[in-house]
């Protein structure tokens, strides 16, 4: 029993900010506002953190994933978090958040004003008493500041989305999956590439009764097959199909 009272880093929130947007909402917009104090994506003269639900569930293991998904859209209706949309690939709709901050001010009454103030400062408050927090897993933490900056992690999950959407299959994100899409960003491949791919394949084979069996990545994003696949793809628009969010 010993072991649950603060044998480690403990999340420490504000009641004032919990009365002011939620228990749950206080402890995601915290974390949150910790993440945006270390952040080095700066876009539009705002700080931005991104993830997809599946990493930020793995800072909140104590929030199902629905009730996490909710939580962050209460933030968002409420105004306190803004979304945004910085990634490179045209499809990947993995979300970026930041913290109205003067939202967040213009809410306190006039006479709750510094008790509502130290909520945007809990970050600085905590680190007091606490330097590591929960895991520092989000892909803004890296060992190397200079990666700071880094893009977003490479959106195979919204590859295998799409094969499915244009095929109507139901592949998995299985790590078998997942290593044939990244051995081809490896090797210098863009999501774009894998996009241009699946639509040329499959208005070649979709209607093919023997060779709509291969539209899969097993076949499609084979080392010795994929290359040729792309260089088949005739110049023309690029394609306007559904987009994907890899954030969940």
């Amino acid at each position: 029993m010993g072991n649950l009272l603060i044998s480690e880093p403990p999340l420490q929130v504000l009641p004032t900010l919990a009365v002011r947007v939620g228990l749950k909402e206080a402890i995601v917009l915290q974390q949150f506002h910790y993440w945006l104090q270390r952040s080095g994506n700066n876009r539009d003269g705002y700080k931005w953190v991104y993830n997809s639900y599946d990493e930020w569930h793995k800072q909140f293991p104590f929030f199902s994933k629905v009730t996490l998904r909710r939580t962050i859209n209460s933030l968002e209706k409420q105004g306190y978090l803004v979304s945004g949309n910085y990634n490179k690939a045209g499809f990947d709709k993995t979300k970026w958040y930041r913290i109205d901050y003067q939202r967040m001010n213009k809410a306190c009454d006039q006479n709750d004003h510094t008790r509502c103030s130290n909520c945007s400062h809990a970050g600085d408050q905590n680190e007091q008493t606490n330097t590591n927090r929960l895991p520092e897993n989000t892909t803004e933490t890296t060992k190397d500041n200079s990666a700071a900056n880094a893009a977003p992690e490479f959106p195979w999950q919204s590859v295998i989305e799409y094969l499915n959407e244009k095929t109507g299959k139901h592949f998995k994100h299985t790590n078998t999956n997942k290593g044939l899409v990244m051995a081809r960003q490896h090797d210098g491949f863009s999501a774009e590439d894998m996009q241009k791919v699946i639509d040329h394949q499959c208005k070649l084979w979709l209607n093919n009764k023997d060779m709509a069996q291969y539209l899969r990545p097993s076949t499609l994003f084979r080392a010795s097959k994929f290359e040729g696949y792309l260089n088949a793809v005739p110049d023309g628009p690029k394609h306007e199909g559904r987009e994907y969010w890899t954030g969940g």
